[in-house]
């Protein structure tokens, strides 16, 4: 839409709502306001303004208030113009690619919505709502209590159930916002009624507009957050705090795909101080995806040693080997190509995709949806897939394109440093603490809901460690399964005595000179755990005579070697202490 004839001023005050004082070329005078609203972050004394002569005549305002200059922003303040805008982006074919006819103020119950359109044998009310109200890059509607506005998006509701389709269209009078959303603390009705219409299926939707002194035109689609506003918020806060705090660590420097994933599939369920060697350790020998991707297997498990969750390197290779056969050994460089790789889930892929591609794709961890619970004061379970999906893809709307690896890590950096687990939230060094929920209602420690997982089943087993001069038995577990290839020392099912231990050594062919029982140990895998007694077992020609495939290492093959599962660090550092030592 263009203007005709639009004049420069400064405005200077406005005694009603329909007139306001405007100095035009020297002189003051007295404007019509085409704009009802408060507009009281708008017209301030000596803010610029661009009028146009009246189109009526005999009307004693010569002059209609059309834009206003705030902060550099120039926006359109004209309360009639967004019907008209909107009616002419449609029939110039936006919206609806079939469109067939554009009807103003049609009747429907008891209202006159702002637009009907008929497109493709389909139907369409359109209420229209032009926006003014900015903050801080945030538009917010209404700037006054609208009783009408809540009156027809009730009628909406109702249209939709009755087969029509429906839209809320917010006209964002200005260029260059962030995002939409209701303004709750001015009309709380209206914020609830708007989040009752979209899940009842009214589309709402927000476009900004190019605007200049004499042209208003719809432009691009606006962001809408009617539920949780804080996460366009907390972005610029939380990343400036990152970068002027984050620790160092090994895989934030020298930054590449590949060193981001070791990390981030190491890291997971692991304390960052603990895989610090092991990241280190892994990155000096396989450096490079090719060089992941040709390692043997028991090489492979002997580097993640230390680390459990052995599976986690297995899919690492497959990976590695898809990246060298599907993508001739360079790592994909796209969200759903990282995704589809052996292993990686939405997580990882976020990270990756963030981190070392600048994508802007969430990476939702332990950490952070501790931090968002915490925030929302949410009470949903964050062990629910739902859950976690819904923070995701709440994540995924706010995530800044510009900086999406800082925002990232700053939520993963403020859940390990600052809204921490298991202990008291530092929030007073919390840079997002301004817009937190659970700190204002004073519930930190309650949250996040966490529903215990299902018991895990106990198994009992008996360790023997059978020795002869130096050497311990071990032996290579099956293929697939629990610890699958990983090495161990001998075992059976149950907690046996020092007479079974006995019987059992002579039947496979070992005459124990020395039986004693050591400290009993557990460990807790994610669904069983394992409630371990264990006995050294002292023979003589330990390697001659028996008759099970064992393997006979020393300290040092152990050591180079074979990748003996945490499971046993028990009884690995009774041998490494007791009989190797001596």
């Amino acid at each position: 839409m263009k203007y005709k004839g639009m004049e420069k001023g400064r405005f200077l005050l406005r005694p009603n709502r329909f007139i306001a004082h405007i100095e035009i070329h020297g002189r003051e005078e007295i404007v019509h306001v085409k704009n009802t609203g408060r507009c009281g972050e708008l017209l301030r004394r000596g803010a610029v303004v661009y009028v146009q002569p009246s189109e009526e005549p005999k009307r004693r305002t010569k002059w209609d208030l059309i834009c206003v200059e705030k902060g550099g922003r120039l926006i359109n303040m004209d309360s009639q113009v967004p019907n008209v805008v909107v009616k002419e982006w449609i029939e110039a074919g936006n919206l609806f690619s079939d469109t067939e006819s554009v009807q103003t103020e049609k009747t429907y119950g008891s209202s006159r919505l702002d637009l009907y359109v008929e497109h493709g044998g389909r139907r369409a009310f359109i209420e229209v709502k032009g926006v003014t109200l900015e903050r801080s890059g945030a538009v917010l509607f209404p700037d006054a209590p609208s009783e009408r506005a809540v009156k027809h998006i009730r009628e909406l509701i109702r249209a939709v159930k009755e087969g029509y389709e429906a839209y809320v269209f917010f006209v964002i009078q200005m260029k260059d916002v962030r995002y939409f959303t209701p303004n709750r603390s001015m009309h709380p009705e209206f914020a609830d009624v708007l989040l009752e219409a979209m899940q009842a299926g009214v589309r709402v939707i927000a476009y900004d507009c190019h605007v200049a002194p004499d042209v208003i035109e719809i432009a691009d689609p606006v962001p809408v957050e009617l539920e949780h506003p804080w996460i366009y918020e907390i972005a610029d806060p939380l990343t400036k705090w990152f970068r002027e705090n984050k620790r160092d660590l090994p895989w934030r420097r020298h930054i590449s795909a590949y060193r981001v994933w070791v990390s981030e599939i190491m890291l997971q369920q692991t304390r960052v101080e603990a895989v610090k060697p092991f990241y280190e350790r892994f990155l000096k020998e396989l450096p490079t995806v090719e060089a992941l991707a040709g390692a043997e297997e028991d090489r492979l498990l002997k580097l993640w040693e230390g680390l459990g969750y052995y599976n986690r390197v297995r899919n690492m290779q497959k990976a590695a080997r898809q990246v060298m056969d599907e993508y001739g050994g360079e790592f994909p460089n796209t969200y759903e190509e990282i995704r589809s790789l052996a292993g990686i889930g939405d997580y990882t892929a976020g990270a990756i995709s963030s981190i070392a591609y600048g994508i802007p794709k969430p990476a939702v961890d332990g950490n952070v949806l501790r931090v968002v619970s915490r925030i929302m004061a949410s009470r949903e379970d964050i062990m629910k897939a739902s859950v976690r999906k819904n923070i995701q893809d709440m994540l995924e709307r706010a995530i800044p394109v510009d900086s999406p690896s800082d925002f990232n890590q700053g939520l993963f950096e403020l859940g390990a440093t600052v809204c921490v687990p298991g202990g008291a939230p530092r929030c007073d060094l919390c840079p997002v603490s301004a817009w937190c929920r659970a700190k204002e209602l004073g519930c930190q420690m309650e949250l996040p809901i966490k529903k215990k997982a299902k018991e895990r089943r106990i198994e009992k087993l008996t360790v023997l460690l059978f020795v002869d001069d130096g050497a311990v038995a071990i032996r290579k577990r099956p293929a697939k399964g629990l610890l699958a290839g990983m090495y161990e020392f001998p075992s059976l099912a149950g907690h046996l005595t020092m007479d079974e231990i006995s019987a059992y050594s002579k039947k496979i062919g070992l005459a124990p000179i020395q039986i004693k029982p050591l400290q009993d140990a557990k460990h807790i895998f994610s669904h069983v755990e394992w409630h371990m007694k264990a006995y050294e077992i002292r023979v003589d020609e330990l390697e001659k005579n028996c008759t099970l495939p064992l393997i006979f290492a020393r300290p040092q093959e152990i050591q180079k070697e074979y990748p003996l599962p945490s499971a046993f660090e028990a009884y690995t550092e009774h041998i490494r202490s007791s009989v190797w030592r001596a």
